[in-house]
């Protein structure tokens, strides 16, 4: 005579609880990274030098709204007037454009002349 025997065992529910908190848990990092490099946050309407951000971070786009006639630059700086550490050239063209650059002590926006710049930080 054949026997088959009993499976038993498999997970209990404390241990299927566990990996749901586990998943939730890597989807939110995997958020949180997406959100860190396109922009979590956003500037909008800027004709004027501006601080965005007074701590290190990255600025993700900036869109030119208003092409103005001279280009403006994005500097590595947590005050007004700091202007040694450029990171990259605003164009003078309307249009969004990628800078994905990581800052360190803050971020300090400079339209060009006539310009009027929006974009994404984080």
């Amino acid at each position: 005579m054949v026997t088959t025997s009993q499976q038993t065992g498999g997970a209990s529910l404390s241990d299927i609880l566990t990996v749901a908190k586990n998943i939730a848990q890597a989807v939110n990092a995997l958020a949180q990274a997406y959100f860190n490099v396109q922009g979590a946050q956003n500037f909008a309407g800027l004709t004027a030098p501006t601080v965005v951000k007074t701590s290190s971070g990255r600025v993700a786009v900036i869109s030119v709204v208003v092409a103005g006639s001279a280009p403006g630059m994005i500097y590595d700086a947590a005050t007004l007037g700091v202007t040694t550490k450029p990171l990259c050239v605003i164009p003078n063209t309307a249009g969004p454009f990628v800078a994905n650059l990581p800052t360190s002590f803050g971020l300090l926006i400079v339209p060009g002349t006539g310009q009027t710049v929006s974009g994404s930080f984080s």
